[in-house]
């Protein structure tokens, strides 16, 4: 029987460790090891994959394309690790917890997930910040945020853990008619968001005339602008109301493109609680049949 290779957790760990703390002396300070141990243990996981892993590009270290597609495992394999490990030790999930999430339907959408965790982890602080996603990229690699829901602007980014598509749809009130002789009316959240970008690039595509009718940061203003009729929007199912009707190519409007969700977090400094929630939200996502690969 062929041997099989094993590759040891803690090697991932510093591997993942170097890669989103962004250097070897970074790594070796949050995993308390010298800068020549760091080199020694990713030397190690190189031989172990017969590939290259990591490469220098100016003063920055960043993986080579197979290791991101280690990456994508090891950050699973480290979590699995992880949450085994608290599970048996009972680890006392205390602190506090950042999690940043899209105003446009995250809440709703990971509301189950989050309610869970606060049952079962009455210690454990949550504070939920709602921005635009590429606000919450900026937060999460500030360190100001430790878990966030964010639209992807590319397929491969740090910290990703879970990514999924999402479809846009266009709603308007029951009753609500389109007037073809005038501009759409849309409402939409402030400029920089993804949806309100699908939006005017798909009208823009058919040259279809368009202005913006309302303009706000909060899910709820927007559909109540929707549902009174004042304009239509890009929503997805677990936003759309009732009192609300899905319009689209019959109605004289074009499709709007899929967006790409992830969840992202950074492994070397999520504590066991977050550590934690990681998993809820992944289950949450297994469980309705968008969780993928980010390898994928």
């Amino acid at each position: 029987m062929a041997s099989i290779t094993n590759l040891p957790t803690d090697l991932l760990r510093t591997f993942v460790a170097v890669v989103e703390l962004g250097g070897h002396s970074k790594a070796g300070a949050v995993l308390g090891r010298s800068q020549p141990a760091i080199s020694l243990q990713i030397q190690r996981l190189e031989e172990l994959v017969r590939a290259p892993l990591l490469a220098q590009e100016g003063r920055s270290i960043l993986p080579t394309r197979a290791g991101e597609s280690l990456l994508s495992y090891a950050r699973e394999m480290l979590r699995i690790n992880d949450e085994a490990v608290s599970y048996f030790h009972r680890s006392a999930k205390t602190g506090v917890l950042r999690i940043g999430l899209p105003t446009d339907y995250a809440v709703a959408f990971l509301q189950g997930a989050l309610t869970r965790f606060i049952a079962q982890n009455p210690q454990t602080e949550l504070e939920i910040h709602c921005d635009l996603s590429r606000e919450l990229h900026q937060h999460l690699r500030a360190d100001e945020l430790d878990i966030i829901v964010a639209m992807m602007p590319s397929v491969r980014m740090p910290y990703l853990s879970r990514a999924w598509t999402e479809q846009p749809i266009w709603a308007a009130a029951e009753g609500f008619h389109l007037d073809h002789v005038r501009p759409v009316p849309l409402g939409a959240h402030p400029e920089g968001c993804d949806y309100r970008m699908r939006m005017i690039q798909a009208l823009d595509a058919v040259e279809r005339r368009w202005r913006i009718v309302y303009s706000g940061p909060g899910i709820s203003g927007l559909q109540n602008a929707v549902l009174n009729g004042l304009c239509i929007s890009a929503l997805t199912q677990a936003t759309l109301l009732p009192g609300m009707r899905v319009m689209g190519e019959v109605d004289g409007l074009p499709a709007l493109d899929v967006l790409r969700v992830g969840l992202f977090y950074k492994h070397p400094r999520m504590s066991p609680a977050g550590l934690q929630l990681v998993s809820e939200l992944v289950a949450n996502l297994d469980s309705v049949g968008v969780g993928v690969s980010p390898s994928l």
